[in-house]
């Protein structure tokens, strides 16, 4: 259900703004996304595992949070990464 420290270390680099950077909403972001899909995938086997089910709702809020903060403080970095991620359709 989690993720490999090799994929959350290629989100780092790929979602970074500089070099150092691993906490910014972006990166925060798409670990997050990544998470919330793996749970996704996990439900469609296990669909009564209702405590893990509250792990996910809150991710989402917590993901939700992070967009709505990055939206306040820079629109077009926002309206950047939920097209690199998809979040939107």
């Amino acid at each position: 259900m989690s993720i490999t420290a090799v994929r959350k270390a290629e989100l780092i680099k790929s979602y970074a703004q500089a070099d150092t950077d691993t906490g910014s909403p972006e990166v925060q972001v798409a670990i997050l996304s990544e998470r919330i899909s793996n749970l996704t995938e996990h439900f469609k086997g296990h669909a009564k595992d209702h405590h893990s089910r509250r792990g996910l709702l809150k991710m989402v809020g917590q993901r939700r949070r992070l967009l709505d903060y990055l939206k306040a403080k820079d629109s077009k970095r926002y309206d950047t990464l939920i097209e690199r991620l998809g979040l939107r359709r």
